[in-house]
């Protein structure tokens, strides 16, 4: 039976600055967990990356550095991770992931959201 797997894909990002000046790594830390579209699902694959670029920031205000990093850079690795993805699904005998193209100004606006949400009130 050659079913359509069931593929959850999660993302996390992380930037942080390097000792050069102006300089940040940026990291998407990627799950993609594969298994059988049944009533008791079987694992079929889970694949774990992590894939860094270095990114020299140049003429970007302090407001608009965060977004920028956790929006732009991830949105310039995004290719790079997606054939990564896609080969090593393949080379692995199973059909290739095609990871569908990552909102990531939606994934940092919900971070945030949910980084205020976890915010002690200060009036407590």
């Amino acid at each position: 039976a050659n079913v359509q797997p069931e593929v959850q894909v999660q993302v996390a990002l992380d930037a942080r600055k390097r000792e050069a000046e102006d300089q940040y790594d940026v990291i998407m830390k990627l799950k993609v967990d594969s298994k059988t579209k049944e009533d008791k699902p079987q694992p079929i694959f889970l694949l774990e990356l992590e894939y860094g670029g270095i990114f020299k920031v140049e003429n970007v205000t302090n407001e608009q550095l965060h977004p920028f990093l956790l929006i732009e850079c991830p949105r310039m690795i995004f290719p790079f991770v997606r054939r990564i993805v896609s080969d090593v699904t393949r080379d692995g005998g199973y059909p290739p992931v095609n990871l569908d193209t990552i909102d990531f100004l939606a994934l940092y606006r919900q971070q945030l959201a949910q980084r205020a949400a976890a915010a002690p009130k200060a009036d407590a």
